[in-house]
């Protein structure tokens, strides 16, 4: 059953080929034998999973169920679920358990799809690699000594190493679509306030975006549906009607205009990484489309704009967390200065600190001017040049990554070149823009991942486009060997 995708398990649950029940136990069964190896999962839902397995099952027995009834899924540990912990990868919120349910996780509920768990992420979200976790790294189930991708590695190594057909996961420079491109999965970033941020815990509030995460463009294309639309709740989520997403699939992609940035195949892209980039856009020529060259010309300067203001927004987000309310708090304060110190000292993690102290320097008097309103001016520098290239061409692509999945350690003393690794994926988050990476090819055993990049609100337009590639190719059926 685990090599079946979100589509296949909806049919296979309504010819009744097997139940709920015995689909969520199979998954839990290969969590509990599989994920010590992975360390994808930081919290196991088995028996509720159960629990809602038997009443998915009912209503189906009822003839009541709903498409999803009884589909399993995992979600990020950044959604809050009320009776569940929702740690966010750190000691700051080990033992929180929510009051109250997130309107993502809300959304899967209502749809009668089961929880599985939480997953691994990079603690608050900050991280490419999965290793700033306070539960400890998530390995790549492609080679166990590397990294999935982060922030939302955990999600994508439990996909890819066949732990749950699907998982939620979060984008705010790259979180999904790095370890997806990583793993070797599908995963899509959708345009700013497409998905509500209510009860997704925030590292950097104009920035964070959440999404699913899949095998196939088609699977990512059901749960977009179930995730999208408009809600009170977030002041940032957009009152725009939401598309079938599953639709325009199978339209055929004759005309389609792409267009291939140079400054996203400079130095520092694996040349190996780049001719599976080149062999993919040779499939895309065949499916009859045509690519031209473009350039977005402030690209060098995303990189230093964003960390500026995501830190900025992190620091801002994160004073909440003061060992007074709620999270870690330290042992026999002192004073109330003590314990604001300790608490904070203690409860966050190495990389935390590191972006709470860039981006309070850089909202701090004398300053915010030179650094904090200077980096907004070059996103809107970063967001025209997208703008003006979509007059052009109505899909962007690039690889999603300069390298492979890196060796775990590897750059944890440079952090500089650890934000390196989402030099691609950055400056889509600054714009605001929706974009996917989907499996196209393996460099050395390892997979690769291809971008695509949309205009505001076409995601429709990248799910037939990524659709049609995995139509056409068997990249995204790849499986890591140690699977076999």
């Amino acid at each position: 059953m685990h090599e079946l995708t979100i589509a296949e398990l909806v049919q296979g649950l309504a010819d009744k080929k097997f139940s709920s029940v015995e689909l969520t136990q199979h998954y839990i069964s290969r969590i509990n034998q599989l994920d010590k190896k992975y360390n994808s999962f930081i919290t196991v839902n088995e028996d509720e999973a159960l629990n809602q397995a038997k009443q998915a099952d009912q209503l189906r027995a009822n003839g009541q169920a709903n498409q999803f009834a009884g589909i399993p899924v995992a979600h990020k540990d950044i959604f809050c679920t009320k009776g569940i912990k929702t740690t966010c990868g750190s000691k700051m919120l080990a033992n929180f358990v929510a009051p109250y349910e997130s309107t993502v996780t809300e959304k899967f509920s209502q749809a009668n799809f089961i929880t599985l768990g939480k997953t691994n992420m990079d603690e608050f979200a900050m991280g490419s690699s999965n290793e700033t976790s306070h539960f400890g790294s998530v390995c790549n189930p492609w080679d166990t000594k590397r990294v999935p991708g982060g922030s939302s590695g955990g999600s994508a190594a439990a996909v890819a190493a066949q732990l749950t057909p699907a998982a939620t996961g979060t984008d705010t420079g790259g979180s999904i679509r790095q370890p997806a491109a990583l793993c070797g999965i599908t995963g899509i970033k959708p345009t700013y306030g497409r998905v509500s941020r209510w009860g997704m815990i925030a590292f950097a509030s104009s920035l964070d975006q959440a999404g699913p995460m899949t095998r196939t463009a088609e699977d990512a294309a059901l749960l977009l549906n179930v995730m999208s639309g408009f809600d009170c709740k977030d002041s940032t989520c957009v009152d725009q009607p939401v598309p079938d997403y599953t639709e325009s699939l199978n339209q055929p992609l004759t005309g389609l205009r792409i267009g291939l940035p140079k400054e996203y195949f400079s130095a520092g892209i694996d040349s190996n990484v780049s001719k599976a980039i080149h062999a993919a856009l040779d499939v895309y020529r065949q499916l009859g489309a045509t690519i031209k060259e473009v350039s977005l010309p402030h690209t060098a300067l995303s990189l230093p704009a964003y960390y500026v203001i995501a830190p900025a927004e992190a620091s801002s987000n994160l004073s909440r967390f003061d060992g007074v309310r709620y999270g870690y708090r330290c042992e026999t304060p002192e004073n109330l200065e003590d314990l604001y110190k300790r608490s904070r000292g203690e409860g966050f993690g190495a990389e935390v600190k590191r972006r709470i102290l860039v981006g309070t320097y850089a909202l701090s008097a004398g300053y915010y001017d030179a650094y904090y309103i200077k980096a907004q001016k070059i996103r809107r520098l970063v967001k025209q040049d997208f703008t003006d290239v979509f007059n052009e061409v109505d899909v962007i692509m690039s690889p999603t990554a300069p390298t492979t999945a890196f060796n775990l350690g590897e750059k944890m003393d440079d952090p500089v070149a650890m934000y390196a690794s989402d030099i691609n994926t950055i400056a889509v988050n600054l714009a605001g823009l929706p974009a996917m990476s989907i499996p196209a090819g393996l460099v050395d055993g390892l997979p690769v991942g291809l971008q695509m990049i949309g205009n505001y609100f076409a995601e429709a337009k990248l799910l037939q486009v990524a659709h049609q590639f995995q139509q056409a190719t068997d990249w995204h059926r790849q499986r890591p060997t140690a699977l076999d």
